[in-house]
């Protein structure tokens, strides 16, 4: 079985695509997605071992990958990274900004350090990896970028420092369309809600208690698979989205639009007719769902 894409055949063919953050979760399912649409794709993040694995699925499915070690967060680190793509492979025609991550924890007990850690991880490294692919090839030869932020519109608590860095995501893709527009660049960003990832796996037991009922916070009334946040950037870095730049796309099964539940509670009852898209033939669902009917 290979990937299940909506778009056509060979959408990327001989395009080379960056995707941070491409050891695990969505970046793992986004680079399988690109690679079957025939992009060569460059899979960046800080453990070797987890990126040599997903490049040996993509190998074993007939793409071609390319791996590199980085920590995002250091300038040196990207801008020497950056020009070492481009001088193997080549003009980079896009960049998928994924790399983050955040741990839980009320404001009053999120120190210093950990507030700039998680904003250096999931904002600042975003920054210059866009940067660095722009001034070391987009701006030549134009190029599309994707980067993720998060459903922050009405706060994220217990993620303050992870709402705070993906806002500003989200208003650095705005001013990078504005900007590099010229060039042929566009930048879009997308927002995932609650997503059935591995992430959920590396959580405390507590918390992942809440994440087994937070299909009851969305109107859909499902968490979303890998593959639907895949879809969305793959489209947004295809032709067919030739004409949208500077754009945030919500992906949240409509759970940005929500209420507080005390205040306006969705209906009671079981959900019918939503049924979930997972075109990723390697999808893997989080422990904490299994066998699990909540």
């Amino acid at each position: 079985m290979t990937y299940q894409s909506t778009l056509a055949a060979n959408s990327f063919q001989g395009k080379t695509v960056i995707v941070t953050g491409g050891g695990s979760g969505i970046g793992r399912c986004t680079a399988h997605e690109l690679s079957s649409l025939g992009a060569k794709v460059i899979l960046l993040g800080r453990t070797q071992a987890k990126l040599d694995k997903v490049a040996g699925e993509i190998d074993a499915d007939g793409g071609t990958v390319d791996t590199y070690s980085i920590d995002i967060r250091s300038e040196e680190s990207v801008i020497d990274c950056v020009a070492a793509v481009v001088k193997k492979h080549g003009p980079i025609y896009g960049l998928v900004n994924n790399a983050g991550g955040q741990f839980p924890a009320p404001m009053e007990k999120i120190s210093k350090n950990g507030f700039e850690a998680v904003v250096s991880n999931n904002l600042t490294g975003g920054f210059l990896m866009s940067r660095e692919v722009f001034k070391q090839s987009m701006k030549e030869n134009g190029g599309v970028i994707a980067n993720i932020t998060a459903d922050n519109l009405n706060g994220m608590p217990l993620m303050g420092h992870s709402g705070a860095a993906r806002a500003g995501v989200e208003n650095l893709t705005k001013t990078q369309a504005w900007e590099w527009g010229q060039y042929g660049v566009r930048v879009n960003s997308v927002a995932p809600g609650w997503v059935s990832s591995s992430g959920f796996d590396t959580y405390d037991e507590p918390m992942q208690e809440v994440l087994r009922k937070i299909k009851n916070w969305v109107p859909l009334k499902r968490l979303a698979f890998e593959a639907e946040v895949s879809s969305v950037l793959c489209f947004l870095l295809s032709s067919g989205a030739n004409y949208i730049s500077g754009q945030c796309v919500g992906v949240d099964g409509g759970s940005s639009m929500a209420s507080p539940a005390a205040i306006c509670p969705l209906p009671e009852g079981e959900a019918k007719n939503s049924e979930s898209y997972n075109g990723f033939h390697r999808s893997v669902q989080p422990k904490i769902f299994q066998n699990n009917d909540d």
